[in-house]
């Protein structure tokens, strides 16, 4: 938990009355109904300790993904897993964008490693440049940290930029960590987990948070063929962080396919809707692949929206944003309609 420290992320709704929260991207259906009941059922055995090897939900992920068993490590929360695989691959030089999610480097300072970033530009939209590959050989990192699609900018990689990558971090020995949190919630983007056997560097990571809306319920697991790094990192983390609820909730996750396609229909559906409405208001918009968005805005709008119980992402705290930029949320179309006059009430007082 944070201890006398401000948060830097979003979906903060216990400090105030908050009315819409448009600060955290989670599946806008919200969590399936047969999670919620799995979850609750669940309680039944709450007086034992959880399964500390996670047996049953490794098998699900395993038959659901087509990956190997033991390729699997489940943790509480996808954050916890990027702190333990930085503690267990002590990680000297990383390389990652700016912006992306701040957790990578966090995590790689509190275990001794430093980060250099790439600048993603405005202009090109947050894209990588043609240099991104000489950037890369020229910095020398042990290991590559990627967001897929990346965080805040909502933008999949080119599928042909990450096989390059993946070619230069086998060259210099490097590790690859590709975040895929959000990617089953994406339009288009497919996963590296087929090139997992050949290529023991590739480290993937997933999580039940975005997908099925099971922030509360914090569950994550990742991929990899290196099983002495998911060994050490077992070794670093509790035997049951995960607890019996959220093991049980994920079973059932994996079995709501239909559901997890209804969300993409809609965020498919608004997304565009959300983008034009905000380039009407004279805002300019970033480009996404997912359920939100970037855009640059009025540095009075967080505080003003605030004041009427709506809360957005503030970026500023993103190395290569600041201040004035915000990634809202793609939720569903009332809300979204009542987002969109509360941010057109507060741009017209300007």
């Amino acid at each position: 938990m944070y201890y006398q420290t401000q948060n830097p992320h979003g979906g903060d709704i216990y400090a105030e009355k908050v009315v819409l929260d448009y600060s955290a991207n989670t599946n806008p259906l919200g969590v399936p109904p047969a999670v919620i009941a799995a979850a609750a059922a669940s309680l039944e055995r709450a007086d034992r300790y959880p399964d500390p090897y996670c047996r049953a939900l490794v098998k699900a992920i395993s038959e659901a993904e087509g990956v190997k068993p033991e390729y699997i490590l489940c943790g509480n929360g996808a954050s916890e897993l990027i702190f333990a695989f930085c503690a267990a691959a002590r990680v000297k030089k990383a390389a990652a964008l700016a912006p992306t999610f701040s957790e990578y480097a966090s995590a790689l300072e509190l275990f001794g490693g430093k980060t250099a970033l790439y600048p993603l530009r405005q202009e090109a939209g947050f894209l990588p440049g043609e240099d991104f590959l000489r950037w890369l050989r020229a910095e020398a990192p042990e290991a590559v940290f990627l967001c897929n699609p990346n965080n805040p900018t909502g933008r999949l990689f080119p599928p042909d930029l990450i096989m390059n990558v993946i070619t230069l971090c086998k060259q210099i020995g490097a590790r690859l960590f590709v975040d895929e949190c959000f990617l089953e919630l994406a339009h288009g983007g497919e996963s590296l987990k087929g090139l997992l056997a050949g290529f023991p560097g590739l480290f993937l990571l997933r999580a039940f948070t975005k997908s099925y809306g099971m922030a509360g319920l914090r569950l994550g697991y990742c991929f990899s063929a290196d099983e002495a790094l998911l060994r050490r990192m077992a070794e670093l983390t509790p035997p049951w962080d995960v607890s019996t609820p959220a093991q049980a909730a994920g079973v059932a996750a994996l079995g709501e396919g239909a559901f997890l396609q209804r969300a993409k229909e809609l965020i498919d559906r608004e997304r565009p809707r959300l983008r034009a409405a905000l380039e009407e208001m004279g805002l300019w918009v970033c480009h996404s692949d997912v359920n939100y968005l970037l855009f640059r805005g009025p540095e009075s709008l967080l505080g003003d929206l605030r004041k009427k119980g709506v809360l957005l992402r503030d970026c500023a705290n993103f190395p290569g944003l600041g201040v004035g930029w915000y990634r809202m949320a793609v939720r569903r179309e009332e809300e979204n309609d009542r987002l969109l006059a509360a941010m057109r009430s507060c741009i017209r007082s300007e």
